[in-house]
């Protein structure tokens, strides 16, 4: 038990160490992450829809 309470003081005694980002850093940083996020899923629909495209032409008119 004793073990415990030494590694959550040392946890709590970290906590003192960090630097927290500013408010406006923090938005900044989540509008970023959600911009790439929705161009890298348009990015996959499209090349899954072309690759579905292409793949259904092959197949309808190559009867494999």
């Amino acid at each position: 038990m004793k073990a415990l309470i030494s590694y959550f003081q040392g946890v709590r005694a970290e906590f003192t160490h960090i630097v927290w980002p500013s408010q406006h850093r923090a938005i900044t940083d989540v509008v970023l992450v959600v911009l790439i996020s929705a161009i890298t899923a348009l990015l996959i629909a499209g090349l899954d829809y072309v690759f579905t495209t292409g793949v259904n032409y092959v197949v309808s008119h190559y009867n494999f």
